[in-house]
């Protein structure tokens, strides 16, 4: 077996599904962990193990994306030993109870930020609001002039935060839990039928339209976690999810995994490329 070959195949392996070291790998069939070129310098997401012997063979995870592969040379798997099952296993709780120690420092670090900030009372605020047409909703703006939309738990408590900028670029909070959490418009109380939907600015285009509460998901993957979240909290409720009508379709098709996944229904824009906010306010951009 060539030596290069097998380090080769694991990067071309981990490259088919997203996953690129930052570092060079080390093939000595014990466990090891590295940078993913996109991650922090301090982070290390990418675990692996990468046998030389016999016909070569590897396991890897990339942790934020819950990606985990096995493969060998010969391409016929190799079961995992009793020894690699305990050490992945230890591995991923290790994993496990870090994330959960970063998400709980970032969510105490969003709770200062928001209460550091002040509220939006109005779009002239703020260029974003204006651009898109719709109110501030009980948003909040840093110093340096970005808005901030807080992201709750199921639990109620909040979890991260969204900042979107003058140009309309978004980020959250670096360590921060997304999947799962939202933000809301409106008010849950007595809900009978609540809105689910991408984006925020959307959201409060929806809920001024409809006036119905709206749990903003932030991103096509996350509809379906949320509109669990949803059932669960209101479980009598009827549940919409309001898609984007994406060109590529991954906004429709998230919008019916999602209803489909509470017995809710869907709303998509007729037309193609839009959002509702884009439809609602006939100007809005994207």
């Amino acid at each position: 077996m060539n030596f290069n070959e097998l380090i080769d195949a694991v990067r071309a392996d981990m490259a088919a599904h997203g996953v690129v070291p930052a570092d060079k790998l080390i093939a000595d069939g014990a466990m090891h962990r590295a940078r993913h070129v996109d991650d922090r310098s301090s982070s290390l997401n990418i675990s692996y193990i990468i046998h030389p012997d016999g016909n070569g063979s590897w396991w890897f995870e990339y942790f934020p994306l819950s990606i985990k592969k096995t493969g060998t040379l010969s391409g016929t798997r190799k079961p995992l030993s009793l020894c690699e099952r305990r050490l992945i296993s230890e591995e991923q709780k290790r994993r496990q109870n870090e994330r959960r120690a970063l998400q709980k420092q970032t969510a105490e670090r969003a709770a200062r930020i928001w209460k550091d900030t002040k509220p939006v009372f109005s779009a002239d605020e703020h260029s974003y609001l204006q651009r898109k047409g719709v109110k501030p909703f009980g948003i909040h703006m840093s110093g340096n002039n970005r808005l901030i939309v807080p992201l709750y738990a199921e639990n109620r408590k909040m979890m991260n935060l969204q900042f979107i900028d003058t140009n309309g670029d978004k980020r959250f909070l670096s360590g921060g839990k997304k999947k799962h959490c939202f933000s809301v418009i409106g008010n849950s109380t007595d809900c009978k039928r609540l809105l689910i939907c991408e984006g925020w600015a959307t959201g409060a285009s929806l809920h001024e339209e409809l006036g119905v509460f709206v749990m903003v998901a932030m991103d096509a993957g996350n509809l379906e976690p949320v509109a669990q979240a949803a059932r669960r909290l209101f479980p009598d409720a009827e549940i919409i999810i309001a898609g984007d009508n994406d060109e590529s379709g991954t906004g429709q098709a998230s919008a019916r995994k999602a209803a489909l996944s509470v017995c809710g229904k869907v709303l998509i824009p007729q037309q193609t490329g839009k959002d509702w906010n884009d439809v609602l306010t006939m100007d809005g951009v994207a």
